[in-house]
């Protein structure tokens, strides 16, 4: 159901606005799809070549994210460019 101004009712829309803290300079982020044995290093080393930048996707995911140790099979994680 959409409102009279086209946009859809009872969803939030979050800007990502500190991207440029995360990296510099900001290209957008990529969408990474959590598989079986993935870890925020792992991840981090396949999109940076360095597992140790692991914290900047943890950071772009704080809204889904509490704890770096504790990504599920399935979740998708913005990974910033």
């Amino acid at each position: 159901m959409s409102a009279e101004d086209g946009s859809e009712l009872g969803t939030v829309v979050r800007p990502i606005v500190f991207g440029r803290a995360l990296r510099d300079p900001y290209l957008g982020f990529a969408v990474h799809r959590v598989v079986r044995g993935d870890t925020l290093r792992s991840i981090a080393e396949q999109w940076y070549g360095d597992a140790s930048e692991f914290r900047t996707v943890f950071e772009a995911n704080r809204n889904q994210l509490t704890d770096p140790d504790l990504i599920v099979v399935g979740q998708q994680l913005r990974v910033p460019q």
